[in-house]
């Protein structure tokens, strides 16, 4: 990446980046189209080129900013000696919401990337995608398995709810009117729900 896209106007930057992950996570990166990029941030394909290089620079530079920008959301969030699952899931959640109020498509386009299926975008991102998964097992780590309903499995607990939340985040990511709020509102209602059925 050229290291010249930091020079420009923090409002510039982010409609790129907006403009990216937006595309990005409803396309995935082998059907992504950087005249699709270019049309919703606004600016010229050689500009696009100029600072990326090409679609792969484009889609490496955006994942790793953005696993950067979730993990300084959640160096801030989790506090190190709880251990109820369900409230270590709602600071990781709360920190992707305030992530997703700068960058709306931030999560959709992580989720997305956990389906990723091109190689050349799976080495890319290995090493980021490693360590933010990481930073998130550390999070549940912490997790007592007691505070669960008996004979509640807890890997099992933590699959179903991040099957549904990333449903959840499919679903109004494509909708014509996307509003974080409105998703992560449904979000935390599936949450206590989650919590009232395998929560002591």
């Amino acid at each position: 990446m050229n290291q010249r896209f930091f020079d420009v106007a923090k409002e510039k930057q982010d409609r790129i980046i907006n403009a990216a992950l937006r595309v990005f996570a409803l396309n995935g990166y082998r059907h992504a189209g950087t005249d699709e990029v270019v049309r919703h941030a606004s600016i010229s394909k050689g500009l696009l080129f100029h600072y990326f290089e090409s679609k792969l620079g484009l889609y490496s530079f955006i994942y790793d900013y953005s696993v950067r920008y979730m993990l300084l959301e959640l160096s801030g969030e989790i506090d190190k000696t709880e251990t109820d699952l369900f409230v270590l899931i709602r600071s990781i959640e709360e920190a992707s919401l305030r992530a997703c109020r700068q960058y709306p498509y931030l999560k959709a386009f992580l989720d997305s990337a956990r389906e990723e299926d091109c190689e050349e975008a799976l080495e890319a991102v290995k090493e980021p995608k490693e360590q933010y998964q990481k930073r998130i097992d550390e999070i549940l780590k912490q997790a007592d398995v007691r505070l669960l309903r008996p004979k509640a499995d807890l890997p099992r607990t933590v699959r179903i709810m991040g099957y549904t939340f990333r449903g959840l985040t499919r679903e109004y990511s494509r909708r014509r009117e996307f509003s974080p709020e409105e998703l992560f509102g449904e979000i935390f209602s599936y949450l206590r729900l989650f919590e009232r059925l395998f929560g002591s």
